[in-house]
């Protein structure tokens, strides 16, 4: 188990986050878009959520300004969360709009708060659990459409509540955080989505 657990911090990294939410909510509200639309909207958050953080992270890398994908150091974080800050901004400005879709775009601006907060730890030298503040964010997001949809399916929420848990072991055996850092991590990314589940439910 020991062995295992590490590679959910890869699997579940918070980099993957915003794709696995979309992926979901198009799959829960397939009949309300058309495949081009679907693939339209999942190539949106490819690129602004993956390929130009990652070559953001390269350069960043070759700079030496951060050592790690895992970003470990309080104070190598502010510029990629600066950069994160700014691609959900232009994501529920311009792409994700709450005229077409409402819940994941309260899903994002959630992201956005989160991503702040944790900004605003890191300037005051804390490093909450990112990988907790995305996937708990994210099980929050999956309850809220779970009730908003009547979907009656408790599976999705109950593996959305057990990865976190995974996920919070996962980086305590990794020794990347301590409890209260997990703690926090999953404060930061619980709240601003149950604030925001309120304005859709």
């Amino acid at each position: 188990m020991k062995k295992i657990l590490p590679l959910f911090s890869y699997i579940l990294h918070p980099i993957f986050i915003a794709m696995y939410a979309t992926l979901f909510y198009l799959f829960c509200k397939e009949d309300a878009f058309t495949n081009q639309e679907k693939y339209f909207v999942l190539f949106q958050i490819l690129i602004i959520t993956i390929l130009v953080p990652v070559l953001f992270f390269l350069l960043l890398k070759s700079t030496g300004h951060v050592n790690s994908i895992m970003v470990q150091e309080t104070s190598q974080r502010k510029i990629p969360l600066l950069l994160q800050c700014f691609l959900y901004i232009l994501l529920v400005k311009r792409s994700i709009i709450i005229t077409r879709y409402p819940e994941l775009h309260f899903f994002f601006l959630g992201a956005l708060f989160t991503s702040i907060l944790a900004l605003v730890c890191s300037l005051f030298k804390l490093k909450p659990s990112l990988h907790v503040a995305a996937i708990s964010g994210f099980a929050i997001f999956v309850i809220g459409l779970n009730i908003h949809l009547q979907m009656q399916n408790p599976y999705w929420p109950a593996l959305l509540i057990l990865l976190t848990g995974v996920v919070a072991s996962s980086r305590m055996e990794m020794q990347a955080h301590t409890s209260r850092e997990i703690l926090i991590g999953l404060l930061i990314g619980t709240l601003p989505q149950v604030l925001f589940i309120y304005l859709w439910l």
